[in-house]
């Protein structure tokens, strides 16, 4: 187990209470229902990975990239979006805004990042519990990154699947349709495969 010094760890943890509880407060006065789900689920979130956290000891690059990750979405669902902006659907959201009309929304742009950032936190786990159970060094070789890279797009469908229990389970969501969520599935895999190729490359300048 690895013990991490806490002011290394403060301003993260002010960071992610700070913007949790400025999504309570709107979420409760929008009385919005879909969000308080979601509310749930990332403090579920945010205590699994502090355990692994204990086990692994996650970098401080790493933390604030999950942090940022959790920001982004806590605002993609409560940030309005101004008035006469593109934005996709009912909802006037910022998940719901095409930054290219048409082409490319906001939403998207969090997927790839989050699941991204999630291929790089697999790799990290599996490397240092390797490292830590049996002492093997492990490099970050095409078959490894093919793995982490299939890790990161699962942990996608599965948040997929979270999302459709919300659609099953609130009314008016703004999860969006079948279209929808083929393109957070592509948008997941392109976060993966480009952090994939970064880590690799990575560690081939590292020598």
């Amino acid at each position: 187990m690895i013990d991490t010094p806490a002011p290394r760890l403060l301003p993260v943890f002010l960071f992610n209470a700070a913007y949790m509880a400025a999504a309570v407060a709107a979420s409760m006065i929008k009385g919005n229902r879909e969000f308080i789900f979601y509310i749930v689920i990332m403090c579920v979130l945010i205590g699994v990975m502090a355990l692994v956290h204990r086990r692994v000891g996650l970098s401080t690059p790493l933390l604030w990239a999950l942090s940022v990750w959790g920001l982004m979405h806590m605002a993609g669902g409560l940030v309005p979006v101004p008035e006469g902006w593109p934005y996709h659907g009912e909802h006037g959201v910022l998940y719901s805004l095409w930054l290219i009309p048409e082409k490319l929304k906001y939403d998207q742009i969090v997927h790839a990042y989050g699941f991204g950032v999630t291929t790089w936190l697999c790799w990290h786990g599996l490397s240092t519990a390797l490292k830590q159970a049996f002492a093997i060094r492990l490099r970050p070789t095409l078959g490894m990154m093919t793995l982490c890279a299939a890790a990161g797009v699962g942990f996608g469908a599965l948040n997929e699947v979270i999302e459709f229990i919300a659609v099953l389970t609130i009314p008016n969501t703004n999860v969006g349709g079948y279209e929808n969520t083929g393109w957070d599935l592509v948008a997941n895999l392109v976060g993966a495969l480009v952090a994939a190729v970064w880590i690799r490359l990575k560690a081939g300048q590292q020598g």
